[in-house]
């Protein structure tokens, strides 16, 4: 069983609290995109980016002197957003990180998909974002069905808590013997299920922590899952979709 999530725009560097163990799988094709993103011009960066002058210039310095094999912080670590700090990686226990090594794989626009403790650095480019590279339209022609064919184990199991700019990245290469669960966090307003989103980040995010922490290898053990004020709904869900409610 493997689960997919996004990765955070955020990110930070943290060389010191364990080391990485491998490189992401993809490095030749983040280094392509490395150069060519190093090749526009700060104007047409900071479109491509669609953030301030702040963002832009930091990002632009960024891959302006980026070594994607040097000064590494582990990818679980180095993800600073809202569902990295409620899985909160920092303090998991023995086991825990073995867990989601085993099991967890980050997708990202840059990197393609990434390990728990593959080693990667800062960086910001969006999966939906508009780059064409290598004769591809777009990141998602770019990184094609080879996303999903890393992400895919034996089991032919995938829970999926990742947004909808990532999912899709895999969605359209499934399989007839794949059996794909989307877990969905929300709330019922007239009759029907929002998801709003900081809480189904914090959602994701103990998702994983409670996966990691109960060492759960069956997608029916989901169920369980209660955090958050969060509680399975049994008559709403179905083979594909697995809905809590708060």
């Amino acid at each position: 069983m493997r689960i997919i999530i996004s990765p955070a725009k955020k990110m930070r560097v943290d060389t010191d609290t364990f080391a990485c163990r491998t490189l992401p799988p993809f490095m030749e094709k983040t280094r392509i995109l490395m150069e060519q993103i190093r090749s526009l011009s700060y104007e047409e960066q900071k479109a491509l980016w669609g953030v301030n002058d702040k963002i832009a210039r930091e990002n632009a310095e960024r891959f302006a002197r980026m070594d994607p094999g040097k000064d590494l912080t582990p990818a679980i670590l180095s993800y600073d957003g809202i569902q990295y700090t409620y899985m909160a990686p920092a303090v998991f226990e023995d086991g825990q990180y073995e867990y989601v090594q085993e099991h967890l794989r980050i997708l990202s626009g840059f990197y393609g998909v990434v390990r728990p403790m593959d080693g990667i650095v800062p960086y910001r480019l969006e999966m939906q974002t508009k780059l064409s590279v290598g004769g591809c339209k777009d990141l998602y022609a770019f990184w094609g069905e080879s996303l999903y064919r890393e992400v895919m184990d034996e089991s032919r199991v995938l829970i999926n808590l990742a947004s909808k700019e990532y999912a899709k990245c895999i969605e359209k290469y499934l399989q007839p013997q794949d059996r794909y669960i989307t877990c969905i966090f929300g709330e019922t307003e007239n009759g029907k299920i929002v998801q709003k989103g900081v809480y189904a980040k914090i959602a994701r995010g103990e998702m994983v922590r409670y996966m990691a922490v109960n060492g759960i290898e069956d997608p029916e053990d989901l169920k369980g899952f209660h955090w958050s004020r969060y509680r399975f709904r049994e008559d709403l869900s179905s083979e594909t979709e697995y809905i809590f409610i708060r």
